[in-house]
C-alpha cells in the first residue's frame, strides 16, 4: 500500500531519533566492513553458509544436469554407431579389394601356365576366355568369348595348362560352343604312358570322370596309370594328358575290364583357355594331286614331232 507524503518511514525518520539511528547503522556498518576486512569472518560465514546451500544448489541442478547427461550420453552413443558404421564398411571393402587381388593373382598365375604351355610346346594357339557354361545333366559344355570371326573352325581341339579340355562343336560369329571330353556324347583316342595300351576313353553321365570300358582282362592297367591323347583320328595331337586312372574292376559281363579316369584338365574351374590351330577337321577332302607328266608349257605337236624325228634317225 503506498504511503501518503504525512507518513514517513520509522527507520529513517525525520527527526532527532531517526537521524542519531541513521549514524548508530552506519557506524556499525564501518565497524563490520573493518573487522571483516581484517579478520574474514564474513567470509567464515559465508563459508558456512555455503555448506549447508550448496546441496539445495545441487538438487535444483539435477534436472539440467541429467538432461545434459543425457544428451551426451545419446550424442556419444550415436557418434559410436557411426564410427563403428564406417569402420564396417571400410572393412569390407578391404576385404573386396582383397579378395579381388587374389583373384586376380589366380587368374595371372593360370594365365602364366597357359603362356608357359604354349612356349614350351611352341604350339599355334588362341587364347579364349570361357563366357558360359552348361553343366546339365546329359551335356557338358563350354561358350568361348571367340567364333568364326576370330577363325575358329569345327573340331579345334580345346587345351588348358593341364590336359585336354573338349573340341569345338559349334562356331558362331563372335562365340564358339566346346564340348567336354567328359560329355557323355564325346570320346577321345588315349594310349597309357606306362604300358602303351591304346583304348578310347568317353564321357561320363555324372560329367567328373572318363570311363574306358572296353579293357581287355589281360591288359596291364593300374591306378594312377596316366592317359595320353594317341593322335589316332587325326583331331588331337600325341602327347598331351588327359586323365589318371582311378579305379579299375571288371566288367559285369566279365569279359573285359572297365576303368575310371579323373581328367587332367580343370574342366569346371579354367576360366582361359588355348585353341589350337592346324588340328582342326578340314572342311572337305584333300585336293587331287596332279600326276607327272610333260611340261605343260610345250606345245601339243611338239611331242609326235620328237618322236617321229626319233624313228627316223634309226637304221
Amino acid at each position: 500500500m503506498a504511503r501518503t507524503r504525512d507518513e514517513s518511514s520509522p527507520l529513517f525518520a525525520g527527526n532527532a531519533a531517526g537521524t542519531l539511528r541513521l549514524i548508530v547503522y552506519l557506524a556499525l556498518a564501518m565497524v563490520l566492513m573493518v573487522l571483516d576486512q581484517r579478520n574474514g569472518w564474513l567470509w567464515r560465514v559465508r563459508y558456512a553458509a555455503s555448506a549447508v546451500v550448496e546441496p539445495v544448489y545441487r538438487l535444483a541442478g539435477l534436472p539440467a544436469l541429467g538432461i545434459r547427461t543425457m544428451s551426451v550420453a545419446f550424442a556419444d552413443r550415436q557418434l559410436l554407431t557411426e564410427q563403428n558404421q564406417r569402420l564396417r564398411e571400410d572393412l569390407l571393402l578391404a576385404n573386396a579389394k582383397l579378395n579381388r587381388m587374389a583373384a586376380v593373382a589366380e587368374q595371372n598365375q593360370r594365365l602364366k601356365e597357359l603362356l608357359d604351355t604354349q612356349h614350351s610346346l611352341k604350339l599355334n594357339v588362341q587364347l579364349a576366355r570361357v563366357v558360359g557354361v552348361d553343366l546339365g545333366a546329359y551335356r557338358y559344355q563350354l561358350t568361348l568369348n571367340m567364333g568364326a570371326r576370330d577363325g575358329v573352325k569345327p573340331g579345334q581341339p580345346v587345351i588348358d595348362a593341364h590336359g585336354v579340355m573338349g573340341q569345338v562343336k559349334e562356331v558362331l560369329p563372335t562365340t564358339s560352343v566346346v564340348m567336354l571330353i567328359t560329355d557323355p556324347s564325346h570320346a577321345i583316342p588315349v594310349v597309357i604312358e606306362r604300358s602303351g595300351l591304346r583304348t578310347v576313353a568317353y564321357g561320363s553321365r555324372d560329367g567328373n570322370q572318363l570311363s574306358l570300358p572296353n579293357l581287355p582282362l589281360v591288359a596291364d592297367v593300374r591306378v594312377g596309370d596316366k592317359l595320353l591323347t594317341s593322335g589316332l583320328g587325326g583331331r588331337f595331337p600325341p602327347g598331351f594328358p588327359v586323365g589318371d586312372i582311378v579305379s579299375v574292376a571288371p566288367a559285369a559281363t566279365g569279359m573285359f575290364q572297365v576303368a575310371q579316369a579323373r581328367p587332367a584338365a580343370d574342366i569346371d574351374r579354367s576360366e582361359d583357355v588355348l585353341l589350337l590351330h592346324d588340328q582342326a577337321e578340314p572342311d572337305g577332302p584333300p585336293a587331287l594331286v596332279t600326276p607327272m607328266g610333260p611340261p605343260s608349257n610345250l606345245a601339243p605337236d611338239a611331242a609326235p614331232a620328237a618322236s617321229s624325228s626319233a624313228h627316223g634317225a634309226q637304221p
